[in-house]
C-alpha cells in the first residue's frame, strides 16, 4: 500500500470539507480572514488521516470523522500561529509561505489563533451526529486535556524552558509527548471513545496516537536540520540556533532513528492482535521514519 498516496487522498477530502465548513460558519472580517488562511495554508493533513484510519476501524461515521478531524485541525493550526510569534519560535514563513502575524500583523494572528482554538470545541459542541451527551462532553474534556496544560501547550512551554539547557533524554522524550505526542493520541483514540469501545482497545488507541506523535517529532527535529526551506516550507536549521533541546542534539542522528525504530518494534510485538488485524498501522508508523529516506 501506498501509504503517501492514502495521505494525500485523504487531504483532498478534507480540505474540501474543512474549507467549506470555514466558509459557513465565518464571514469576510479580517480576523477570519487570517483564520482561513492559517487554516487552510497547505500541510499534509496526517492528523486527519490518522483520525480517518481509526474510523474506519470502530466504523465511525464519515462525517463524524470530518468533524473532529476539523476540530483537531483547528487547534494544529491555532498552535503553529502562535509557534511562529516573534515571543516564541519567531518564524516568519510556514510551509512555504508568510507566517500569520507577517501577512495580517502580529495582534491579528494572536487573536487568529484564539478563535481557532475556541472555533474547536464549537465544531466539537454542535456538530456531531447520533452521539450521547455524555460522550460528547468526554470528547471535549479529553480535548482540553490534550491541549492544555497537560498537553500541547504544555509542552511548548517545556520546549521553550529547556533551550540552551542540558537535559535527559526522559525529559526531552516527555516533552515531546506533550508537545505533539497529545494532540495525535487524541486523533486516533477519539472514534475509539465515542465508539464507546472497550478500555483496552482505547488505552491501546491513546499508546499508538501518543507514540506516532512522538516519533513525528522526533523525525521533524531531524528534518529541520537537514532538509532545505523548499522541503520544510520553514527556516531551516533554525531549532539548532535556537538552541533547541531535541533527541538528536544529545544522541545524534544514527541512535535517533534507532530509537525510534526500536520503541515501533517493541510497541507492535506488545500489540500484535491489533497490528495482525490493521497491517495499515505498522506501516503508518513506520511511515516517520521513511520521511527521511
Amino acid at each position: 500500500m501506498n501509504i503517501n498516496r492514502l495521505i494525500d487522498l485523504n487531504k483532498l477530502k478534507f480540505d474540501k470539507f474543512y474549507n467549506k465548513i470555514l466558509q459557513k460558519k465565518l464571514d469576510n472580517s479580517l480576523l477570519a480572514k487570517a483564520m482561513k488562511y492559517s487554516s487552510m495554508n497547505g500541510g499534509k493533513r496526517i492528523r486527519t488521516f490518522l483520525v480517518s484510519e481509526s474510523s474506519k476501524i470502530v466504523n465511525l461515521s464519515t462525517k463524524n470523522a470530518m468533524i473532529i478531524s476539523s476540530s483537531i485541525e483547528s487547534i494544529h493550526s491555532y498552535s503553529l500561529i502562535h509557534d511562529d510569534l516573534p515571543s516564541m519560535d519567531n518564524d516568519d514563513f510556514r510551509r512555504g509561505k508568510l507566517s500569520t502575524h507577517k501577512k495580517y500583523g502580529e495582534a491579528t494572528a494572536i487573536l487568529a489563533g484564539d478563535a481557532l482554538h475556541d472555533f474547536a470545541f464549537q465544531l466539537l459542541s454542535e456538530s456531531l451526529t447520533k452521539i450521547s451527551k455524555e460522550k460528547n462532553l468526554q470528547l471535549i474534556n479529553y480535548l482540553t486535556l490534550c491541549s492544555g496544560y497537560s498537553g500541547l501547550a504544555g509542552g511548548q512551554s517545556l520546549d521553550l524552558l529547556y533551550e540552551n539547557k542540558t537535559l535527559s533524554k526522559k525529559k526531552i522524550i516527555e516533552m515531546y509527548g506533550k508537545k505533539t505526542g497529545k494532540l495525535f493520541e487524541f486523533c486516533f483514540a477519539a472514534p475509539f471513545i465515542i465508539k464507546g469501545e472497550t478500555n483496552k482497545r482505547i488505552k491501546f488507541s491513546k499508546s499508538y496516537g501518543s507514540l506516532f506523535g512522538t516519533i513525528f517529532q522526533i523525525m521533524d527535529d531531524l528534518f529541520d536540520e537537514v532538509n532545505s526551506f523548499k522541503e520544510i516550507g520553514k527556516t531551516p536549521g533554525k531549532d539548532k540556533k535556537q538552541g533547541k533541546r531535541t533527541l538528536l542534539s544529545i544522541i545524534g542522528k544514527k541512535n535517533t532513528i534507532n530509537f525510534c525504530e526500536k520503541n515501533i518494534y517493541n510497541f507492535i510485538k506488545k500489540n500484535k492482535n491489533e497490528f495482525q488485524k490493521y497491517p495499515i498501522l505498522k506501516e503508518l508508523l513506520y511511515f516517520n521514519i521513511k520521511r527521511l529516506k
